[in-house]
């Protein structure tokens, strides 16, 4: 019985093993290329996946949770990218453009999936999909651009930090329909979600600096020990409630400020990288190519109306704080890109009747969007 037990644990040290190595590969020739691993993640989960050139047999239940705990990690490190006065500010001068972006970038989705009949759930799910932009990748792609001292970057910031509180809103909703039950039950649910948020952002505003402070001493190991153990006890407390984990992580990463949140971005980053990209390739493990190639075409023609969209949003959030027009461009194109958040949208619905055709479509968009986007905002100069 142990040898055998030893058998199993020998193959899966060499699948794993041979997925992070393939993982590497594929990070390596996304960075000589010049774009976001993103969509080479996800082609790699396609290739190996169901329907894919060689499936690749990984324990489902462990990839499934390193999956679950790279959403936590993203989300946490996109936290720490704002200081508690970038997020009052960006609530305080941010809604017009945040109400934009989401008319003019959800809709599309909405109408696409209502035009393809899939059920009214699954095209809300395809609203949030085309509704966020990737603060992972523009926050990279800022960086690598030199862009962050811009005028204009402001705008994008701004937008960005209330599309990442809007999904405090958007994600326990859509939960809450997907469940179903009642309309007394699906409204209790939401309004146990959004109080819990509440609770949760106001805690991190009110006592940021007291957490910040009591984790600030000791050495890195016990800094990260407690920092990624608070983060699964605040998602796995929120998810409890039926508010998304991810949401939860990402206002621990508000909580955090100064010198404490760049130790904890250092020291959290390599597990973010690790965990993160088993989240990309686990989502895509799942969609067959088949179903990939069926929604190519509604995927392009989603990635070019929401492209022009993203543009005009951007546009507009711009000229609001004073940028020329080449400021107003740069804002746009930085937008176009999805990533994260999209994929974390499409995998809510992977159980609904539409879920296949839903997974498709979002990953053919991100794909498309996530090359597009880097490319486009490096040419407006």
């Amino acid at each position: 019985m142990l040898a055998a037990g030893s058998a199993e644990a020998a193959l899966a040290f060499l699948e794993v093993g041979a997925v992070a190595l393939g993982l590497a590969l594929v990070s390596r020739l996304a960075g000589r290329i010049g774009v976001t691993a993103v969509p080479l993640y996800l082609i790699a989960g396609l290739a190996f996946g169901d329907g894919g050139i060689a499936r690749v047999s990984v324990s489902e239940e462990f990839i499934s949770l390193t999956a679950e705990i790279g959403v936590l990690l993203l989300l946490f490190t996109l936290g720490l990218e704002y200081s508690q006065a970038e997020l009052k500010n960006g609530l305080r001068t941010g809604v017009p453009p945040g109400l934009v972006d989401m008319a003019s970038n959800a809709l599309p989705g909405f109408a696409l999936g209502m035009l393809l009949g899939w059920d009214p759930i699954a095209a809300t799910l395809l609203g949030g999909v085309t509704w966020i932009s990737s603060s992972g990748v523009i926050s990279k792609v800022l960086a690598d651009l030199g862009r962050l001292a811009n005028r204009e970057t402001p705008a994008i910031l701004n937008l960005l930090v209330i599309e990442d509180l809007a999904m405090a809103v958007y994600l326990p909703v859509v939960a809450a329909l997907i469940v179903g039950g009642t309309a007394l039950a699906m409204a209790t649910s939401v309004t146990i979600a959004i109080v819990t948020v509440l609770i949760i952002l106001f805690a991190a505003l009110r006592w940021g600096e007291h957490l910040t402070s009591a984790l600030g001493g000791g050495s890195d190991e016990s800094l990260l020990l407690a920092v990624f153990g608070l983060i699964l006890l605040v998602a796995g407390g929120a998810q409890s409630l039926e508010v998304s984990g991810a949401i939860g992580a990402f206002l621990v990463g508000i909580a955090l400020s100064g010198a404490v949140a760049d130790r904890a971005h250092r020291l959290i980053a390599p597990l973010r990288d690790l965990f993160a990209a088993t989240f990309f390739v686990f989502f895509s493990f799942q969609i067959d190519p088949a179903d990939l190639f069926d929604a190519a075409l509604p995927a392009l023609a989603l990635a070019v109306v929401t492209s022009a969209t993203k543009i005009g949003t951007g546009w507009y959030a711009a000229r609001r704080i004073g940028a020329g027009k080449r400021g107003r461009l740069r804002v746009g194109t930085a937008l176009i890109a999805r990533g994260e958040f999209s994929i974390v949208i499409a995998a809510l619905g992977a159980d609904l009747a539409d879920g296949p055709e839903l997974g498709a479509l979002a990953a053919g968009y991100v794909l498309v969007t996530a090359i597009v986007g880097p490319l486009a905002a490096k040419l407006a100069t």
